[in-house]
């Protein structure tokens, strides 16, 4: 799927990392730091923007799944898996020679490239080749392509993505960015937001509710594997009482399709 051109949309990228525990399919989600300009203190999924480091050419080649992506996409999927590394220290990649996925050991070793790239002293191409490692951008399945409301003063071209953690890798928060981090039931953060006890903006909130109709996380994967993005652009309207509303298109396949302009939250 190719983004529509705009100089005011910011490319952002997140994950939801899946895995299956005794009580069904988690999800992990961190809260968002009071002081950042984005949903500060709100429960969301590790992400962010594209870093144009996440573009250059060294990168390309060190990416597996990335032969038959376009350059939108390819940035998206880098910029996803690095978030998710800066963010809670989930690293999907792979080493080069063997080709067996990071595991936990390998994880330690790597901890001072996760702080580097944080502050920003490294670009995640630099890291993958000084390392021996290749993005496993196989691993993550399109789950759904939002893009902020023209009515918001910063706006966001922002994709999806669903995967399988690695069993052995220690989902945490980072401290800087996000302040606090849970591995929840999507149904379960759904009504924690209803009952007050969370923060979840419209837009984090859909996409888990919708993934809460899985039992688990091959399910979820299988499932939007065959399904068709929806691109979602929220639209300023009114509703039959007259109150003004987000309306998202019906055939994005949420369980809802509008929601109160009192309601939304940045």
């Amino acid at each position: 799927m190719s983004s529509p051109a705009s100089d005011k949309l910011i490319p952002a990228a997140t994950i939801l990392l899946l895995r299956d525990s005794a009580e069904g399919l988690e999800v992990f989600m961190v809260v968002r730091h009071h002081q950042i300009d984005f949903a500060s203190g709100a429960l969301v999924f590790p992400g962010g923007k594209v870093d144009p480091r996440d573009r250059h050419e060294n990168v390309r080649g060190l990416v597996d799944g990335a032969e038959d992506l376009d350059d939108w996409e390819f940035a998206m999927r880098v910029a996803a898996i690095r978030e998710a590394y800066e963010e809670c220290g989930v690293l999907l990649a792979r080493d080069e020679k063997t080709g067996a996925l990071v595991n936990a050991a390998r994880l330690t070793e790597l901890e001072h490239r996760r702080d580097a790239l944080n502050k920003g002293e490294i670009g995640i191409g630099d890291m993958l080749a000084e390392e021996g490692l290749r993005l496993a951008a196989d691993l993550l399945t399109p789950y759904a392509h939002w893009i902020t409301p023209n009515m918001m003063p910063k706006r966001f071209d922002t994709r999806f993505y669903l995967a399988l953690a690695p069993e052995d890798h220690l989902a945490v928060h980072d401290g800087s960015e996000s302040v606090d981090s849970v591995w929840i039931k999507p149904l379960d953060a759904v009504r924690e937001a209803e009952e007050g006890k969370r923060t979840i903006i419209f837009p984090t909130r859909v996409n888990v509710q919708k993934l809460g109709r899985h039992e688990n996380a091959a399910h979820a994967i299988e499932t939007a594997r065959a399904a068709r993005i929806v691109t979602v652009e929220p639209q300023v309207t009114k509703n039959e009482a007259g109150e003004p509303v987000l309306r998202i298109p019906i055939e994005a396949g949420y369980d809802v399709n509008e929601e109160p302009l009192s309601r939304v939250k940045v």
